[in-house]
């Protein structure tokens, strides 16, 4: 049996700052914490995370344009971006792989403005307010999706 390709691990905007930025709403643990736990729960699939951050809208874009031929899946956790990117929406709905939306806090506790998410209505899975455990749980979903 061959090697399945990598799940693709997206964090949009800010996302590099996870750790020190609102502590009180997305926790105490850094990217690369969240990288550690992604890799460590794909390998117990036998699978690999190709983890990457980027604050900027084109670079997420061509990143999942990547994911169509380069991955067996998307865990995008889009940020800011969720509430305001119909080029990232429209991104995801082209690549033709199981994705899941993550966000770490609860948007739905927010902000009105965060109430709403483009990506969703393109996303297979949505895990929100699960802390940097929704990545874990992302990683599972996705697993089960690309051994089935």
């Amino acid at each position: 049996m061959s090697t399945p390709l990598p799940l693709l691990v997206l964090n949009g905007p800010n996302l590099n700052l996870l750790g020190l930025r609102e502590p009180e709403v997305y926790g105490t643990q850094t990217l690369d914490d969240v990288r550690a736990l992604a890799e460590e729960r794909a390998a117990q699939h036998g699978l690999t995370v190709d983890v990457r951050q980027s604050n900027h809208e084109g670079q997420l874009i061509d990143w999942i344009h990547e994911a169509r031929t380069g991955h067996c899946g998307v865990l995008i956790n889009p940020g800011a971006y969720s509430h305001t990117s119909v080029a990232i929406r429209d991104a995801l709905a082209a690549v033709e792989v199981p994705i899941v939306e993550v966000h770490i806090s609860n948007v739905h506790r927010r902000e009105a403005f965060r109430h709403h998410s483009y990506v969703s209505a393109v996303a297979d899975a949505v895990i929100v307010g699960a802390g940097v455990d929704g990545y874990a749980l992302a990683v599972e979903w996705l697993a089960r999706r690309v051994r089935a």
